[in-house]
């Protein structure tokens, strides 16, 4: 009786049936189908059957009985008539701690060769909702990152979100090397979105390293792949981070780039019929990430956190441009990393006087900050003068705040550089800036 018992209990949780439709158009990267009226809602799964294989598909858009579906790879053997078959259930993710030390793809897919991934034992919605924000808990201490212009200017926060904003070509990759490597966390989720397939191994063995990778899940979406795969990896991203969240953990979360998230969401929304907005963004671009981005951060009382970092790839080193605009006005702080500095030599490339980090002054001691502040009116009283010094219109003695200026802004930008290999210690950068304001007072006394 027990087993029969069992059995119904079963054959009742079984869906009574299975919904079904076949494909009446492919338009570009959207594929309509026909037949899944009062079954398909917005990001229901659709396998589609061909002579290349199975075509996994997400739900979109529906129009009158027409369910607009996008799918995760290419579309190869798609026929008019060809089967769709609706899935019971979303999307969703099983992480464990058996993850740490691979690279999977957008679907949670092992890609590394290393065989199956271990499953958890709970399902996980790709696509969740951040904590309440009345009741997560607050941004916690001051991590070190290891990068001297950091700790110095931008201090990080365990649970803050912080943007790195940066044209193509400055560095903006190793620096994301860096902070992976030597950032205080349990975990680190890296999120590889929309970039250079050659790039991958690179970043993973030759930046990343063995003892990076260890404490490591690498999620890889590369710039070929179809535009849901890539904003499924971002939210593939948060899902790990989540789940190590959850278990007590402080994890930090790399994203690069929060750019090819917006440009994938803006594919899907234009093939779904969406009118282009602010430069060709769709709404939907602009409703995507709040959601996307608050689900880093605190959790709730009890469980870990989440450290956010994510770059963001400003088109045409245009700042203002509207991704780079709406990421800095959500996040904690914002890292700008400016070509002229690249093209002086000094890396990473940070602009310090644009760098700002919302958990100022509370997050730095009284005496850091002292220090802090100090060498940034030397640096920007250096700037404000530095066009008039090179063209020899400045006479030194004229001013003694300049003469200061003069002398200290090169012996802090030679601080400030510092080698992918070379770590640095927020102690040990304070005391070295410290002594290099004391004795620049001596020396002009």
């Amino acid at each position: 009786m027990t087993t029969l018992a069992a059995a119904a209990a079963g054959l009742r949780l079984l869906s009574p049936d299975r919904r079904f439709g076949h494909v009446v158009a492919v338009r570009g990267a959207l594929i309509e189908v026909e037949g899944l009226a009062g079954a398909a809602q917005i990001g229901s799964c659709v396998s589609l059957d061909t002579q290349a294989g199975r075509v996994e598909a997400e739900v979109t858009g529906l129009d009158h009985g027409i369910a607009h579906c996008m799918p995760f790879s290419e579309p190869q053997g798609i026929a008019s008539g060809t089967r769709a078959d609706l899935a019971a259930s979303q999307f969703g993710l099983r992480p464990s701690a058996g993850w740490l030390g691979r690279m999977v793809d957008g679907l949670g897919r092992p890609v590394d060769g290393k065989g199956a991934l271990p499953q958890g034992a709970d399902m996980r919605l790709i696509k969740a909702s951040p904590p309440p924000a009345s009741a997560r808990a607050r941004v916690g201490e001051r991590l070190g990152t290891g990068v001297r212009a950091l700790d110095l200017f931008a201090p990080l926060c365990r649970g803050q979100r912080l943007g790195l904003f940066a044209g193509s070509g400055v560095g903006k990759s190793v620096l994301l090397s860096m902070l992976a490597r030597w950032t205080d966390c349990d975990v680190a989720v890296i999120g590889l979105i929309g970039e250079r397939g050659r790039e991958v191994q690179e970043f993973v063995q030759d930046d990343l390293g063995a003892e990076g990778l260890a404490r490591s899940v690498v999620v890889v979406a590369t710039s070929d792949e179809p535009a849901l795969m890539r904003r499924q990896a971002a939210w593939t991203t948060l899902t790990i981070a989540e789940y190590f969240r959850d278990q007590g953990l402080n994890v930090l979360c790399l994203m690069d780039s929060v750019t090819r998230f917006a440009m994938a969401q803006r594919e899907i929304g234009l093939a779904s019929g969406e009118p282009p907005a602010t430069k060709g963004y769709t709404p939907t671009v602009f409703a995507e990430l709040p959601r996307m981005l608050e689900r880093a951060g605190p959790g709730l009382p009890g469980q870990g956190s989440i450290t956010g970092l994510f770059t963001v790839l400003v088109d045409g080193d245009d700042h203002n441009e509207p991704v780079a605009d709406a990421v800095r006005g959500i996040l904690d702080g914002h890292v700008v990393i400016t070509r002229q500095i690249a093209e002086r030599g000094r890396y990473p490339a940070i602009d310090v006087l644009k760098s700002v980090s919302r958990t100022l002054p509370h997050c730095l001691s009284e005496e850091e900050n002292a220090v802090r502040l100090a060498a940034r009116r030397e640096l920007s009283t250096f700037r404000d003068m530095e066009e008039m010094v090179r063209l020899g219109a400045y006479r030194a003695g004229s001013s003694a705040e300049v003469d200061r200026a003069v002398a200290i802004a090169p012996q802090i930008e030679a601080l400030l550089k510092q080698g992918k290999q070379e770590r640095g210690f927020a102690q040990d950068s304070f005391t070295a800036l410290a002594a290099l304001l004391e004795t620049t007072d001596e020396d002009t006394l």
